[in-house]
């Protein structure tokens, strides 16, 4: 079973996956964590993670899958936390995407720098990547 756990992407792996007649075989819930807030609430992201590295750290990716990961029936869970644009900053640029990637006992994250694509590109490329993430954990 699959969890997913997004902040920019804002569902769009979820649906990208639902999308499959059949995959309530294989998904078990998706978590949209828009706010700083909502992943501190619904995913258990520590506020000190929060201050200390922002939102768009590899820290709080994996945070957010660890948190998924627990609260799910999952056996793999994905996170995506970035900047989609408009804006940024010189630190931390349009097109940044943190990615943790959870199954029990293993987790990982990485970050992409996709550029400053726009909003639809930059999102679209940062749902295309957690998918390609997921797959090659199940392989």
């Amino acid at each position: 079973m699959i969890a997913t756990a997004e902040s920019c992407t804002g569902g769009m792996i979820a649906a990208a996956l639902t999308d499959i007649p059949g995959s309530s075989a294989v998904f078990d819930r998706g978590f949209v964590t828009y706010t700083n807030a909502a992943k501190q609430e619904m995913l258990g992201v520590r506020s000190g993670t929060l201050k200390a590295y922002g939102a768009v750290s590899e820290e709080v990716a994996r945070e957010m899958v660890t948190g998924a990961l627990q609260r799910a029936k999952g056996a793999l869970a994905v996170s995506v936390t970035g900047i989609a644009g408009p804006g940024g900053s010189e630190h931390k640029p349009e097109g940044r995407v943190c990615f943790g990637i959870a199954k029990p006992g293993h987790t990982s994250t990485e970050t992409i720098d996709f550029g400053a694509l726009g909003r639809d590109k930059v999102r679209a490329a940062a749902r295309d990547h957690a998918l390609r993430l997921l797959l090659d954990a199940l392989r």
